[in-house]
């Protein structure tokens, strides 16, 4: 008897594992969906931004400009600090809606580097981010050390961004490029990680699941676009 409930309990707990496993993979695939969807949808808007001169000088020549820099701060504020208070619509809304801004602020690269350099960093990108995004995804180890430290590095960078806005240094510009670079890639392998351990511990009906798998979203392309910066900073070919 004591090893027939044995071999059920083995059972029990190797059908949670695979329930678990399944339920991982789907809600990662709608991470993923929604951040390349984003992805995509700032592109094209980027682009068709900056083919439209009318548009380029209603924006960059006008205070707009400024509503375009600092409008995806403020979305990204809403949606990390009151996705717990939005409904599911609300939340994919003001996602969409980010994305569609931070294609608008996206669109002086096409003005700034040649298109072959800009395409030639985007795949050098995603390369790169999907293969750290891999790692945190199939890790055993824990990267809980490392996000504290590289969030205090990205904390120290923000302040060398905005030091540089004065200085102009082109030393400086390239020191924050590397540094970037090195912060975003470890960021990239850490929030997948934790959206997998956020999945695996959480609690939750539909509603709240398809929260997180924006929230989640948003982090990772964040890293996506924060990493793309970078190495346009370093491998671009200026116009």
């Amino acid at each position: 008897m004591a090893f027939e409930r044995r071999t059920v309990m083995g059972r029990a707990g190797a059908a949670t594992t695979v329930a678990i496993d399944e339920g991982l993979r789907a809600f990662m695939l709608k991470v993923y969906n929604y951040m390349g969807l984003g992805l995509a949808v700032t592109g094209a808007v980027a682009l068709f931004t900056a083919s439209s001169e009318t548009m380029m000088q209603a924006i960059y020549g006008s205070p707009l400009a400024w509503l375009v820099m600092l409008s995806p701060l403020a979305f990204v504020l809403v949606l990390s600090f009151g996705i717990n208070r939005l409904s599911v619509g609300a939340t994919q809304a003001l996602f969409w809606a980010f994305a569609v801004v931070m294609g608008l602020s996206m669109s002086t690269i096409f003005v700034v580097y040649t298109g072959t350099s800009i395409a030639r960093v985007f795949f050098i990108t995603a390369a790169t981010f999907a293969a750290m995004s891999l790692y945190g995804y199939t890790t055993r180890r824990s990267l809980a050390s490392m996000g504290a430290f590289l969030f205090m590095g990205l904390i120290g960078l923000i302040i060398a961004m905005v030091v540089n806005l004065f200085l102009a240094s082109s030393a400086l510009q390239f020191a924050v490029s590397i540094i970037g670079v090195l912060i975003f890639t470890g960021l990239t392998a850490w929030d997948t990680q934790r959206l997998k351990l956020m999945y695996v511990a959480g609690e939750g009906g539909t509603a709240v699941a398809e929260k997180k798998a924006i929230y989640g979203a948003l982090s990772l392309y964040l890293d996506f676009i924060n990493l793309f910066y970078m190495l346009l900073s370093l491998l671009g070919n200026r116009q």
